[in-house]
């Protein structure tokens, strides 16, 4: 694949979680986040994408986000669950972007907010119809996802560069 060529960037909030009496990192999704993050799963699926690359939050909610969601795929990307995503700032998630290979096309990102939805944010220099307004009136709730598209190496990923294609978010 040339560099040059379009790449598709997915960022997936994890699907709301439970306040059980364990650790933030730990903590499961609540019944409605396993429902949404099956729906999500099937809006990812409706795209069209097909992901080359799952970066994963460590935590124990994004994972479980992210199981149920891949389930609704028909092809399963290689998964790297990535410590520095749980917690991260817009800038630290650009900073993993930065070191995706150069043969990887489609990524799709199960993170937090708020560095998910600054991150959508920061990237999408243009945004398709009212995407941008829909993202940012609903505050990118639990199991939202964005879809940003640019060209360029990941090298060359920063703010602005990206193209906000659309926003999914669940129904409250």
């Amino acid at each position: 694949m040339s560099a040059a060529e379009p790449r598709s960037i997915v960022l997936l909030r994890h699907a709301k979680a439970d306040w059980p009496q364990v650790s933030d990192h730990e903590r499961p999704l609540a019944e409605r986040g396993r429902k949404d993050a099956a729906v999500a799963g099937r809006k990812l699926a409706d795209t069209g994408i097909t992901f080359d690359l799952a970066l994963c939050s460590t935590a124990n909610r994004t994972r479980e986000t992210w199981k149920l969601a891949v389930h609704e795929l028909a092809h399963r990307p290689k998964t790297v669950y990535e410590e520095r995503v749980y917690e991260a700032s817009p800038g630290e998630l650009i900073a993993v972007l930065n070191e995706t290979p150069d043969d990887v096309r489609n990524v799709i990102l199960i993170g937090h907010n708020p560095g998910v939805h600054g991150l959508a944010d920061i990237l999408s220099g243009a945004a398709e119809g009212d995407a941008r307004d829909r993202m940012n009136s609903r505050g990118f709730p639990a199991a939202g996802f964005a879809l940003l598209s640019f060209d360029g190496p990941w090298k060359g990923l920063e703010p602005g560069v990206a193209t906000l294609r659309d926003y999914w978010a669940p129904a409250e």
